[in-house]
């Protein structure tokens, strides 16, 4: 539904409470008192046949006797009577209502259906929004609403809190509320039946009241939805979440090393991390979060300089950072030097810059100021122990301008209590994010490292099919079809290594052998040394039954071992069944490192890719990092970077460092197997051997299901990819022009493009004057995920050679893909020459292939141009509305 009627939901101007009571206790009488004593100043209607009054307000026999429809209901009544009062306020005209009744999706009606189902069913003709069922309900302190039965009243803040869990909303609400806290909204989910974190993070995007987004999940059900959504909010504001559910017993069961290695709290660490969003441990981090963030400044590295008085906290807050796989900055030799000047000898003579306990407040701006011209660091932690030469005050009042009006990160620790009182406040009140302890302090400052990696790789648009190599799907999809025809669910070694070598990952030659003496002839026509392996649907792991022998050097040598194993396969595993054996080249490569590439299936989130180090001990070593396809050469190497092998693949001593462009690849070519072949559900290459020389692949196994055939490939990936199928050069004016779908990197020459406006084309695009986009503007324009959105730019090289924008086509379609609201803009010098109508066109098309039933857009009476085109493309166009713009409509059925 996303944010369709949510404004009645979070702004209402009226409330009725269904189930209003006076009973001591009782939801009804709590959420009456509460409703009334938060200083909302709309109209609020109790409901309950027993009362002609209550709470001093008149109360109403039914939904029907109410004077007028209300913004909002909430309804608080037996599970039973639910469905109809949620039919009867649809009918009303009601479009939002909070469901705080428990136990809905336990309970049954003569349809067999859930009372949950039979509500949802009741409020969809009407597009009624719900909120719950089974939660605490919505705060919103600046309109003075309070539609909860929690046990006390939020602050007034810019911050929303969203959360699945009601004892955490009541919690944390009483936790905020003694720590001054304020918010915007605070948001009860319950059960998610309708309104969702989807639905709640695409209003809060746009919402002004709204700085910053907290979120408390323990599930996502909707990943596509959850990751649109949550990627959007991202791109305009911090977005910090707190994930429940971190233990590894939520790891899937699974017969091969990625399968079980890609436990559920990974995926959900790769998705909070991909969707650009912060995530943290604790509550009280989640909030530490927000002011941090809200305090920070672009951070273009992640070295960090250390000024303290004291040799002890410095190396406390070294030791935390270090721990953390943070770095510590290495300081230039003329900033060493310059400090050497302004020091006492005894002073560290490195980072942390111990400045010594006795230092006057002169001494702290001296140094402060070297550190700030130290190109050598990208942010500085200030640590100050309070002494009685010099009070904390002066010194913070000394140094506070220069830390506000530094370019870099600055933060600060004031270690003590009341004698460091003074100076927190005077920080806190110049924006410098001022903590208690070095360790909180370096937590602060990784939070926003984090925070910083995590928007890069937002940023990140993978097209759908790569230029980097050339994938033979046909053939690929020819051996998994094979393999499901004769009813079979995994590929042999053999024909894993056909569909890897099909989207070509270097494979070590390898032959299928039927029985011992056919494994002797694949030997003698691979040529020695080789590697026999047993070849059993029932053995997931060939070595746990003695089902690898390596290093064979004579025909002998190989029919023993097969003899051999086929043995022990019999005694270790008496219900196997031995298919034959594979028989592959050994890989002499004594510097390579053997690592683990693969992919599994979340039941949420589709398709993952894991990479790590590998052998025979993964598990063990747990090493790896878990990232959504689609990838690119930066999110790989992400991946990559979060793993321990990763410094021993840098390479050591006298052992070279590994391909890493190869490893790379290799990533990228998994992504794109897994997202063109729908029917591959877990793979694995263990080991994959990388080396200087590049990667080889020892060992695979994958695991095929079939596929809905009704569905995209792409429909399982939690991220739609950038469509690069949708580009197209065409000839305009007798030079080529570009149309494609837009992408992030395309900021600046949109930002050029809409200064090229006339005020009168802004106005008509936006329906307001502007005289600039904002960053969170330009974020929202560029940077969108091809699911819901869509726009088609016109470009072409402009005068400098730079590529220019001449004209946006933009459409945004509702989630069940009924409507789509366009909008279209070209630069002012290049109106009425066509170029509105081409890209027109290529909406439409691209819309009529996604199955949207319809385009809408409004338009000013005065643009006379858009109706002109609109309706030469077969629009209908309606007079103007109450709002006094014009109603456009194109059927697409």
């Amino acid at each position: 539904m996303s944010v369709r009627n949510l404004q009645y939901l979070f702004a209402p101007k009226s409330v009725a409470l269904i189930g209003a009571s006076e009973r001591l206790g009782s939801v009804g009488a709590t959420v009456l008192r509460n409703l009334a004593g938060a200083g909302f100043k709309g109209a609020i209607f109790p409901v309950n046949p027993k009362y002609r009054h209550l709470g001093g307000y008149a109360c109403y026999t039914s939904v029907n006797d109410l004077p007028q429809a209300p913004d909002l209901a909430l309804v608080c009544t037996p599970p039973a009577t639910v469905p109809a009062i949620i039919r009867q306020l649809g009918e009303r005209g009601c479009r939002a209502a909070i469901i705080l009744t428990a136990g809905l999706g336990a309970l049954y009606d003569v349809r067999g259906r859930t009372l949950q189902q039979a509500a949802l069913d009741a409020a969809h003709p009407y597009i009624l929004r719900l909120l719950g069922p089974n939660c605490v309900g919505l705060l919103v302190p600046g309109l003075g609403l309070n539609a909860s039965f929690a046990h006390t009243n939020a602050l007034p803040g810019r911050i929303a809190f969203v959360s699945q869990s009601g004892a955490l909303v009541t919690g944390v609400l009483d936790w905020a509320k003694s720590r001054g806290i304020g918010f915007s909204r605070f948001i009860s989910l319950g059960d998610s039946a309708d309104v969702d974190f989807g639905d709640v993070l695409d209003f809060l995007a746009s919402d002004g009241e709204t700085g910053a987004i907290l979120l408390y999940i323990e599930d996502v059900r909707h990943a596509r939805k959850f990751m649109s959504a949550a990627r959007a909010a991202a791109r305009s504001k911090p977005v910090v979440v707190l994930k429940a559910g971190r233990m590894p017993e939520g790891a899937r069961a699974a017969a091969s090393h990625t399968g079980a290695l890609a436990g559920l709290d990974d995926v959900y660490d790769a998705a909070i991390r991909r969707a650009g969003m912060l995530r943290v441990l604790t509550t009280e981090d989640l909030f530490a979060a927000v002011e941090t963030l809200a305090r920070a400044r672009p951070l273009f590295g992640e070295r960090l300089a250390i000024m303290t008085n004291g040799g002890g906290p410095g190396v406390m807050a070294t030791d935390a950072l270090v721990y953390a796989g943070g770095k510590l900055a290495a300081l230039s030799s003329e900033t060493l030097r310059r400090l050497g000047e302004v020091l006492p000898a005894t002073w560290s003579h490195a980072n942390p810059v111990d400045i010594i306990g006795d230092a006057p407040a002169e001494r702290y701006r001296q140094t402060l100021e070297l550190l700030l011209a130290d190109d050598q660091s990208d942010a500085i932690l200030f640590i100050h122990a309070p002494t009685a030469i010099v009070p904390s005050a002066d010194i913070a009042r000394a140094i506070a301008p220069l830390a506000r009006g530094a370019s870099r990160n600055f933060l600060a620790c004031w270690l003590g209590g009341d004698a460091v009182a003074e100076a927190r406040k005077i920080f806190s009140e110049a924006g410098i994010p001022t903590f208690d302890t070095p360790e909180d302090a370096v937590n602060g400052y990784l939070q926003i490292v984090h925070y910083r990696q995590n928007q890069n790789l937002l940023m990140q648009v993978p097209a759908s099919a790569s230029t980097e190599f050339e994938a033979d799907r046909d053939g690929a999809c020819k051996v998994i079809a094979n393999v499901l025809a004769e009813g079979r669910n995994w590929l042999s070694e053999v024909e894993s290594k056909a569909v890897l070598a099909a989207y070509g990952i270097p494979v070590v030659q390898t032959r299928f052998a039927a029985d011992v003496e056919a494994a002797v002839a694949a030997a003698r026509e691979i040529g020695f040394p080789v590697a026999v392996k047993i070849v059993s649907p029932q053995a997931s792991h060939k070595s746990d039954v003695g089902g690898v022998a390596l290093d064979l050097d004579t025909l002998d040598a190989v029919r023993a071992a097969a003899q051999r194993m086929q043995k022990r396969l019999a005694e270790l595993l008496p219900q196997a069944v031995l298919t034959g054996f594979s028989v592959q080249q050994m890989a002499r490569r004594p510097d390579a490192h053997e690592l683990i590439v693969g992919a599994a299936t979340d039941a949420v989130f589709g398709p993952v890719i894991l990479f790590g180090q590998g052998g025979i001990s993964v598990e063990v070593t747990a090493d790896h990092a878990v990232a959504l396809p689609p990838l690119n050469t930066v999110l790989a190497r992400d991946m990559v970077g979060r793993t321990r092998v990763a410094k021993l693949l840098a390479g050591y001593r006298n052992r070279p460092a590994a391909d890493m462009d190869a490893i790379l690849r290799t990533l990228m070519q998994i992504s794109q197997l897994v997202s063109d072949l729908p029917e591959v559900i877990e793979l694995d290459i263990n080991p994959l051997l990388a080396d200087a020389g590049g990667v080889i692949a020892l060992d695979a196994r994958m695991r095929v299901a079939l596929a809905n055939q009704s569905a995209s490939s792409l429909d399982r990936l939690a991220i739609r990819p950038y469509p690069r199928e949708l580009e197209e050069t065409i000839e305009f004016e007798g030079r080529p022009l570009q149309l494609r779908p837009i992408r992030p990197e395309d900021g600046p020459a949109h930002l050029a493009f809409f200064d090229a406006l006339t005020a009168d084309d802004v106005r008509y695009r936006m329906f307001v004057r502007m005289r600039e986009l904002s960053p969170s503007q330009l974020a929202r324009f560029t940077q969108i995920d091809y699911d819901r959105e869509m726009a088609f730019i016109a470009t072409r090289p402009g005068a400098n050679g730079e590529a220019e924008t001449l004209g946006v086509s933009r459409v945004v379609a509702d989630p069940d893909n009924v409507s789509a609201e366009f909008a279209i803009t070209v630069r002012s010098d290049l109106k009425g020459r066509g170029l509105g109508k081409v890209l027109m066109q290529k909406l439409i098309d691209c819309c009529r292939a996604r199955g949207t039933r319809e385009i809408v857009g409004e338009a000013l009476p005065q643009n006379t141009r858009v109706i002109r085109l609109v309706k030469s493309l077969g629009f209908e166009v309606t007079a103007a509305t109450e709002e006094g713009t014009m109603r456009l409509r194109l059927p697409l059925e």
